[in-house]
């Protein structure tokens, strides 16, 4: 926020010019003050918080000034409410309070008793429980009280502070004070915090973490007596939030609210803001979406701090090492997160990817799964790096990288990108499903289900010479048609897989007829496999078999394999080089 508009009202006579005079000249003024101020501004560099200006209106509470008054009170960011004896207090809870509401002003106030030097300090002391408290527990809009005197310049600098911590430091966002509790968002905003710097996952904050944590939102560090304190204050308010280990999450959420109970909440934006919290307690648009842009025929993949980042985090949640997530592992690991990414579900999370034998996502698989979102959906890899705490530079974007465009890369023999799709092609009933599951190292079912909707399978392949790469096979179901004339789906596409059923004497023919039909499939580059090579061979029944119609294309001929054979790795080997060439020729 730029600017905190405080709107400064009260009945006639009761110090507001007084103390705003106060202010501005840093002494009372006794001559006579005229009954309105005009506006003040108050540039950043008198110590405001957060670097803003505050503009400070004056008000008359006369009649005739009331459309005014309803004016200024509708502009204003945050409300002073001054009162100076028993009869202007008894207004703030019989007119003023209601007033407000009823012009639908839905802004902190800060309630002002003036003039305290006419009252002793025991008197003083004794309003503060009989007067204040009372009306801030009936009206929540009132953010806090203060006891003021422009003679004296008492609390004058301090009433102006507290009226711009109520805008630039909400407590009403943080804290139900008729619960007397954090509310349910600012909870959950703090256990994700908790969990982030929470770094070997324990469920506990070491001495260790806290420093850490300490340095990283203020910026200096935790004195061992100050730790010390703070262990001490949490346990003696619930002796179950401090063990061995260090404080717990309930521990951290009690300190908060001990924090918001005295008034401290400026202490809790520091550490929401510092995480890239909104004054709505939602995380800042531009930290989830931050801009990044690939361009056409380029593609988005992981850098190797992303690759790192990845890695890290799964070896921190496979906590029974046996080198797979498990379901309770995975939902711990998305605990800052809305959860798993819609995409991931609709893809049939994990089974598009590897497993162990029990079923869990490998590291392989974890990569993998990553390395095709990135490709596809970059912007979902940012946000959920996000979520998960990645930052280095302040920036998530450093967790990724964009390719050269393809058809413009002049060099052959240089291959720049390391995830490929490969769409699989062919009629229904040849293999393609069969073909999938055998890249995920899936032992072969005979048992056949049609693929309806679009199914993807992502691994890592390694190639002649130790490189590895990312190849994504997607069988397209019964959207076949929709994407094949899809440009753009089109150009994402690095390579085509055409799958027959070199046992079905029909299988052949449709290649040839889809390739007639979407005339625009030749400018894409395209390997040419026969399955079920462990079946018997026949003829196809078209105008040239499989061998010769792949040599009228100047194009080696089909590779035969099966999926119940070993050696079937050995087409992604090829399909993968493959991909490497045609990307490398540009």
């Amino acid at each position: 926020m730029a600017t905190v508009r405080i709107c400064v009202c009260g009945d006639e006579g009761v110090g507001k010019s007084s103390i705003i005079t106060s202010l501005v000249k840093d002494v009372f003024v006794t001559a006579k003050i005229q009954p309105v101020l005009p506006q003040v501004t108050l540039p950043p560099s008198l110590g405001t918080p957060d670097n803003v200006t505050t503009v400070i209106v004056d008000t008359s509470a006369l009649p005739h000034e009331r459309h005014t008054l309803r004016m200024e009170l509708r502009k204003s960011n945050v409300i002073l409410l001054v009162y100076s004896d028993h009869y202007s207090y008894e207004r703030v809870a019989l007119f003023w309070m209601p007033y407000f509401r009823s012009l639908g002003v839905n802004v902190p106030v800060v309630l002002c008793a003036s003039k305290s030097d006419l009252q002793s300090k025991g008197t003083t002391q004794q309003a503060v429980h009989e007067e204040m408290l009372p009306v801030m527990n009936e009206f929540k809009e009132i953010d806090s009280c203060i006891r003021t005197s422009a003679k004296e310049h008492h609390n004058i600098n301090e009433v102006f502070y507290l009226c711009q911590r109520a805008v630039t430091h909400p407590i009403a966002p943080l804290y139900d004070s008729k619960e007397a509790a954090l509310k349910p968002a600012a909870v959950s905003a703090l256990q994700r915090i908790f969990h982030l710097c929470d770094k070997d996952k324990d469920g506990c904050w070491s001495d260790e973490e806290m420093h850490d944590f300490q340095i990283k939102v203020f910026d200096k560090p935790l004195a061992a007596e100050d730790l010390a304190q703070i262990k001490s204050s949490i346990g003696r308010s619930a002796p179950d939030t401090v063990g061995e280990k260090g404080i717990t999450a309930k521990g951290f959420l009690l300190l908060n609210q001990l924090y918001a109970q005295k008034g401290r909440h400026e202490t809790i934006w520091i550490i929401l803001r510092k995480f890239h919290y909104t004054d709505s307690l939602s995380l800042r648009d531009t930290f989830l979406h931050p801009k990044f842009d690939v361009p056409q025929f380029s593609s988005a993949e992981l850098s190797p701090a992303g690759y790192r980042f990845f890695v890290d985090l799964f070896l921190k949640f496979d906590k029974d090492n046996d080198g797979g997530l498990n379901d309770d592992e995975l939902a711990k690991l998305f605990a800052p997160t809305p959860g798993i990414p819609p995409s991931w579900m609709d893809s049939a999370f994990p089974s598009c990817t590897v497993r162990n034998e029990a079923g869990h996502i490998t590291l392989q698989g974890w990569l993998a799964q990553w390395s095709m979102t990135t490709f596809e959906e970059p912007k979902t890899t940012l946000e959920y790096l996000a979520y998960l705490g990645f930052e280095d530079r302040g920036s998530t974007t450093t967790a990724l990288k964009v390719t050269k465009a393809r058809k413009r890369r002049r060099r052959p023999g240089r291959v720049e990108r390391n995830v490929f799709l490969c769409y699989v092609l062919g009629s229904s009933g040849s293999g393609k499903s069969a073909l999938l599951s055998a890249f995920l190292q899936r032992p072969f079912s005979h048992t056949y289900h049609p693929t309806i909707k679009p199914r993807s399978a992502v691994n890592s392949v390694e190639l002649k010479g130790g490189k590895q790469c990312y190849l994504i096979l997607e069988e397209l179901g019964e959207l076949e048609p929709a994407i094949l004339e899809n440009q753009a789906k089109l150009d994402a596409c690095d390579l085509l897989c055409y799958t027959y059923d070199s046992s079905d004497p029909d299988s052949f023919a449709h290649i040839v007829e889809l390739r007639k039909k979407y005339p625009q499939l030749d400018k894409v580059p395209a390997v040419y496999t026969a399955l079920k090579a462990d079946l018997d061979k026949t003829m196809q029944r078209c105008d040239l078999q499989p061998d010769e119609y792949t040599a009228g294309l100047n194009m080696a001929a089909p590779l035969h394999v099966s999926a119940t054979w070993s050696s079937i790795s050995e087409l992604f080997v090829h399909v993968s080089c493959d991909v490497c060439k045609v990307v490398a020729q540009g």
